[in-house]
């Protein structure tokens, strides 16, 4: 497939279209800094939405496939009376992130298991987070109130 470069923004709407690539995930921070700056979103909101995106697709591209093929990771941004709505979308294998049990942040870093940590962060970064498998895809959606301060 020829590498798409989808990035259209309008009335809140976008949709971005990256390959199973690491260095794809400075593209989309680019990329949704751009949609921030046309929508005059609050720069502290920035940060933290484009730590959730390099959280959920770093954990996509580095656990979720088995083979070294080219891979889609589409993500939908909805923008309407300051609620953030985002679906990503891949086709890697099946896994849930919110199945996971919560860290021990009170147990000694040595005793605690590695990994986990991004997810946590993510949970308590957005409003609401869901995940569902269809159609053997992953779709992680989750909600942000991005005019809170919180």
């Amino acid at each position: 497939m020829e590498k798409e470069f989808v990035a259209n923004s309008n009335a809140g709407q976008q949709c971005v279209i990256l390959e199973n690539r690491i260095d794809e995930i400075r593209r989309l921070s680019i990329i949704v800094e751009e949609f921030f700056g046309e929508h005059q979103l609050p720069s502290e909101m920035l940060f933290k939405m484009n730590l959730v995106f390099e959280e959920i697709i770093s954990n996509i591209i580095y656990y979720g496939y088995e083979d070294d093929t080219k891979h889609e990771i589409v993500i939908n941004m909805n923008l309407l009376n300051g609620i953030l709505a985002v679906e990503i979308k891949d086709d890697g294998k099946a896994f849930n992130p919110l199945a996971n049990p919560e860290p021990r942040l009170d147990a000694p870093l040595e005793e605690r298991p590695i990994g986990g940590m991004g997810i946590y962060l993510v949970k308590h970064l957005v409003d609401e987070i869901r995940y569902n498998r269809y159609n053997n895809f992953n779709i992680l959606s989750f909600r942000k109130n991005i005019r809170d301060k919180g």
